[in-house]
């Protein structure tokens, strides 16, 4: 018989694929897009794509027989397999990477280390185990086999591994691998007749059998009546057991003594997690003449150009316009994706979608559960219904059939960049070449472009669409700036709030109204230090300074995560003396709680909206103004629409804008312009307050009379000036090592080599402005390229070096990584 093999993708950071016998048993079900179980390694195993077969055998090695076929069906489809290739190739990512980035987990079947007590091992004098081993040596006797996590969790160690280890060298434990299946479908029960459709004799029966049993016949009569049994011309309608009870009244009990009886089924049925029971309203909103006018040529653009941008001015109505397109591409039996760059978008736009479209609104991101995240996966899998999908950046990678529009909403958001773990895509770049491979159009949208996208734009590479006006013709919000020093040498200015900023808060409390303050730092203060002799508690991993989070009375570093106590005495001087200092929104929480006692106030940052409904419990609450004061870091800023702000205040500006980065004005502006898009949105001229130290910045006169045209021909000056983006383009190329000096020399033989490669487009290494994280240090190498290179060939040259390096054995604890298009 011909032997046949199949080429597959692991989830392991690994640059190519391997090969695998396909058993007899499997040969002609096997396919591409398949999921297969394969042995990897000595005794793990994993869930890998087939991404090829061929009859053609690997020489030079033995090759292992796939272990299952998990489906008999494909899990991806061709173009999923094309975006992964792209995506791999562009952002110099292992493809590994990318297929665990694009799947959900609970479709990933992976074996996981479980752990079970040896019944012939004997402790002994010479074989004595200590305290912890024997807690978990008892632990495992009770429950069995368990994970490393699991003994964890039950005995509250820390390096339960360490324990593991001391055992399984005594062989006082055994160690084994079992496959772990992720997702846990839902199924419901359902209730149906058990006499056909049609049969009243059956029925005369069924009736008879609940005579005298008054509960059972009322179940009865509102099984005929949901089911529409008695309607002959039309099939039945499945029952569930829930909506049976709430129609009849009655219990589960009163049902099961149906189904005794012969009169019903009880069956269980796999359903989607993903249902819309709601009104659908099925009107589109009206639009303006403006808005009317972009949406027709909007569509003319869509006939010349595959890309276009909606330049359209905070509060315009573009979300109404792009209701309409969806609107056009549903009716024609078409899928649509609606990318957001923050799940906190997704509520409002869920609510304002489904009015319209009801059932056709699909919502993704990494908040849902992984079951929630599979039902979805196989909903658009199995069916080529038309819908829209709204979504953070993980929804590029679900499986369209007939993707017609894609809208990028907020474009400029530097959110749509994945920074880690790898690949470091951004979501704006991959959606039009996902579009582009589904003969799609896309749509970017935003009030504050990028810089790159704006140039595409008038250079007449991308469509362009401009929208100046707000919807009903409501002005754009008056901007304040306010010299802080000034105030301060006033002395008008308490705490955080200048004099201004806070009068303005409470005239616009007293009238009803809502106010936003923004800052971008969430903790209560960014520095705890000593007021004798300065002493700044640092992180031990990374080299930063720890933030104070009164909530957890902890000292929290923001890139390892890792807690510390507020000392009481300065470790250094021994004075009792430590102090914290600055600003983040948990404090300036507490000052407005202070200043407004009876208003309600509410937080958005991290750490209120951990859970998957933080953010929908606060937007939410806001909206319908059960809170007045919403207190929030750049989440506030993005594309959220309330009605009933009048005011908002930017707390310290200085912090956006000095920053060293080439894009830090770019990200300046647009923050600001954007956050300032709050206010005022319905009927009265909103007010925003821009607290700063430096009132003669260029950005801040740009922001005061709104001109984003005159802010991008200063900046693209510049840029052109100094050879960035988009003139070229950036690798960032990143080395980490856990001992410095090392890391020092390896990085200048590493630079060395590129430059006799590259010449004079290296710039480096240097350490960035936190030069360790998680007990690694950092360099950073940036490579320019032109725009006219071949990225491809660039990318080869990299991925060669990398591999001549890596010949040297110093380089074996190097990690190296590249970010292509660093924002």
């Amino acid at each position: 018989m011909q032997q046949y093999y199949a080429e597959v993708l692991l989830p392991l950071p690994l640059y190519s694929t391997f090969t695998y016998h396909i058993p007899d048993e499997m040969v002609g079900k096997i396919k591409v897009g398949y999921r297969v179980i394969v042995p990897f390694g000595r005794k793990k195993s994993y869930t890998a794509i087939v991404t090829a077969v061929s009859p053609i055998a690997p020489q030079g090695y033995e090759v292992k027989d796939i272990t299952m076929m998990l489906d008999d069906y494909p899990i991806i489809r061709h173009p999923q397999l094309k975006l992964w290739e792209w995506i791999s190739e562009y952002y110099l990512s292992a493809p590994g990477d990318v297929y665990k980035a694009a799947i959900p987990a609970g479709l990933k079947v992976e074996s996981e280390t479980f752990i079970e007590l040896n019944n012939d091992f004997e402790e002994n004098e010479e074989n004595r185990l200590n305290e912890r081993e024997i807690i978990v040596c008892q632990l495992l006797d009770h429950n069995g086999r368990m994970t490393p996590a699991e003994i964890e969790k039950k005995t509250g160690f820390k390096n339960v591994e360490a324990v593991v280890s001391h055992l399984l060298e005594r062989e006082a434990i055994i160690i084994s691998e079992k496959l772990v299946e992720r997702y846990r479908s839902r199924k419901e029960t359902y209730v149906k007749l058990t006499a056909i459709q049609g049969d009243n004799n059956a029925i005369h029966v069924a009736f008879e059998k609940v005579k005298g049993a008054k509960k059972q016949e009322t179940t009865l009569l509102a099984l005929i009546e949901l089911s529409g049994f008695t309607q002959k011309a039309t099939p039945l309608k499945e029952v569930s057991r829930q909506e049976l009870l709430e129609r009849s009244g009655t219990t589960p009990a009163i049902v099961k003594a149906m189904a005794d009886k012969g009169i019903v089924e009880i069956y269980k049925k796999e359903i989607n997690r993903f249902r819309y029971n709601g009104l659908v309203g099925g009107e589109l909103p009206k639009l303006s003449e403006a808005q009317s006018k972009a949406l027709d040529e909007i569509h003319r653009s869509f006939i010349s150009h595959d890309i276009s941008l909606l330049h359209g001015v905070t509060s315009s109505g573009k979300t109404e316009i792009y209701i309409h397109l969806i609107s056009y591409i549903l009716n024609q039996g078409n899928q649509a994706l609606y990318l957001v760059p923050e799940i906190a978008l997704t509520t409002q736009l869920t609510h304002r979608l489904q009015r319209v479209f009801g059932d056709k609104v699909i919502i993704y991101h990494s908040k849902f559960s992984d079951n929630e995240r599979v039902d979805i996966w196989k909903k658009l899998l199995t069916s080529r219904e038309p819908c829209v999908v709204i979504g953070a950046r993980s929804s590029l990678f679900l499986p369209f059939s007939n993707l017609s529009l894609v809208i990028v909403d907020e474009e400029h958001e530097s959110s749509y960049k994945q920074q880690d773990p790898a690949p470091r895509y951004n979501a704006r770049d991959v959606a039009t070449v996902l579009a582009s491979m589904h003969g799609a159009k896309t749509l970017l949208g935003s009030a504050t472009p990028s810089i790159e996208t704006y140039f595409k734009a008038t250079s007449g590479k991308y469509g362009f669409i401009e929208l100046s006006e707000r919807f009903d013709g409501v002005k754009l919000p008056e901007i304040e700036i306010i010299d802080m020093n000034l105030a301060r040498r006033k002395r008008t200015t308490t705490g955080t709030f200048s004099e201004r900023t806070r009068t303005l808060a409470t005239e616009a409390i007293s009238r009803g109204e809502q106010v936003i303050f923004f800052l971008n730092r969430r903790g209560y203060a960014p520095l705890a230090r000593c007021k004798q002799c300065g002493w700044v508690p640092k992180c031990e991993n990374c080299d930063v300074s720890l933030t104070y989070h009164r909530r957890y009375n902890q000292l929290i570093c923001h890139y390892c995560g890792s807690t510390h106590p507020l000392p009481n005495i300065c470790p250094a001087c021994k004075d009792p003396g430590v102090d914290v200092l600055g600003y983040g929104t948990e404090r300036v929480e507490d000052e407005v709680e202070t200043t407004f006692p009876d208003v309600k106030i509410a937080r958005m940052d991290l750490d209120t909206t951990r859970n998957k409904d933080g953010y929908e419990n606060i937007i939410d609450d806001f909206s319908k103004r059960r809170s007045q004061i919403l207190v929030g870091t750049q989440m506030v800023t993005k594309g959220l629409d309330f009605d009933g702000v009048s005011l908002v205040g930017v707390i310290n500006a200085d912090s956006l804008i000095n920053f060293p980065d080439f894009r830090a004005t770019e990200r300046a502006f647009n923050m600001l312009e954007q956050v300032a898009g709050r206010a005022g949105r319905r009927q009265a001229q909103g007010i925003v307050t821009i607290q700063t130290t430096q009132p003669s910045h260029p950005i801040l006169s740009f922001l005061k009379n709104h001109d984003y045209k005159g802010y991008y021909e200063d900046e693209i000056d510049e840029r052109k000036r100094f050879n960035y983006p988009p003139f070229t383009r950036l690798i960032y190329i990143y080395l980490k090592h856990r001992d410095n000096d090392t890391l020092t020399e390896l990085s200048v033989i590493y630079s060395n080599k590129l430059r006799e490669l590259f010449g004079n487009r290296v710039f480096g290494p240097e350490e960035p402005m936190i030069g360790r994280i998680q007990s690694l240090y950092i360099r950073k190498i940036m490579l320019k390229i032109e725009v006219n290179a071949s990225m491809k060939k660039v990318k080869a040259i990299l991925r060669e070096t990398f591999e001549q390096m890596h010949q040297n054995p110093r380089m074996k604890r190097l990690v190296i990584y590249y970010d292509v298009d660093p924002m």
